[in-house]
């Protein structure tokens, strides 16, 4: 547009010269001819525009969008048309109380009521791209700040419409999913009528009230606990029923000893001691009492 602009301006600059004097209308010629050469040349750019990969474009002539979109490559359009262009990939909105991480720098999370009362802090990412068919009504009914008109209010305000439905406690732990997935359809309906697609909502972290975290700590403290004590009960249990079936074996093995031994079947075993006694090297005289069956041993160490 610039270069259109300035060719005009020299096709003027050499009409107005030619009614000057004669030292001055001798550029006249020159003067109209580059801003002849300059004006087309613009013209033909400022008729042509490029359409990156992953955008698309759409025109508006003198405040009227055009319902036709311009698909990535060179496009003929209007020199006089202004185009704006829409991002179509995959973009990201994110909400978190770390400064440095959200698209609004400082604490941006949002903050919820549950159902129980208790103020929870969630961050959140949301995933979504803007519909390409779309873009002329989005450009005409929003404009191409659709991340804050729409994707931020709209996220926002359904978290918390929906955080009521949920203790805290259920919020950070087993019900965590499902409200993620009402969440989800709720933005996702809101956005389709708007000319938007949500991807996927991710919520990053939940973080509960002081109070409510030292209780959860509390009770998970205690369940560790009983686990604990319930881990050596068991093992006492299985400890004293080893004790109890090698006792009844000792007893068993006992009764079968005492059963199955014999007057003869002592007084062999005792004679086989004798021997073993008076065939060791450090046995000198060996004493068998005359009623008793268990010999004696001196020796003379």
């Amino acid at each position: 547009m610039f270069i259109l602009v300035l060719g005009i301006l020299l096709l003027l600059a050499g009409v107005f010269v030619s009614n000057a004097g004669y030292h001055i209308a001798r550029y006249a010629r020159t003067l109209k001819i580059a801003g002849g050469a300059i004006a087309l040349l613009g013209l033909i750019s400022a008729g042509v525009r490029q359409i990156d990969a992953g955008t698309i474009g759409v025109q508006s002539l003198f405040g009227k969008v055009n319902p036709q979109v311009l698909e990535n490559g060179l496009n003929f359009v209007n020199p006089l048309a202004e185009v704006a262009i829409f991002d179509t990939k995959t973009q990201n909105y994110t909400m978190s109380a770390v400064t440095s991480e959200g698209e609004v720098k400082g604490d941006d999370a949002i903050r919820v009521l549950s159902a129980d009362g208790l103020e929870v802090v969630i961050d959140l990412t949301v995933l979504y791209k803007i519909m390409p068919d779309k873009a002329p009504n989005i450009y005409k009914g929003i404009g191409t700040d659709y991340k804050d008109k729409i994707v931020r209010p709209v996220t926002r305000t359904r978290i918390r419409d929906n955080a009521v439905y949920y203790d805290a406690v259920a919020l950070y732990s087993k019900r965590r999913d499902e409200f993620q997935n009402r969440i989800y359809q709720s933005i996702d309906k809101d956005f389709k009528g708007r000319g938007l697609v949500l991807e996927q909502l991710l919520i990053r972290n939940i973080t509960l009230p002081e109070s409510v975290k030292k209780t959860i700590e509390s009770k998970i403290n205690a369940e560790q606990e009983a686990q604990k004590m319930e881990f050596v009960l068991q093992k006492e249990k299985q400890e004293a029923e080893r004790k109890r079936v090698e006792a009844k074996g000792i007893a068993d093995y006992q009764t079968i000893i005492s059963l199955s031994l014999t007057d003869k079947q002592l007084q062999y075993e005792n004679i086989k001691a004798q021997k073993e006694l008076a065939a060791s090297p450090n046995a000198k005289i060996i004493i068998i009492p005359a009623k008793g069956n268990v010999p004696l041993l001196l020796t003379d160490k």
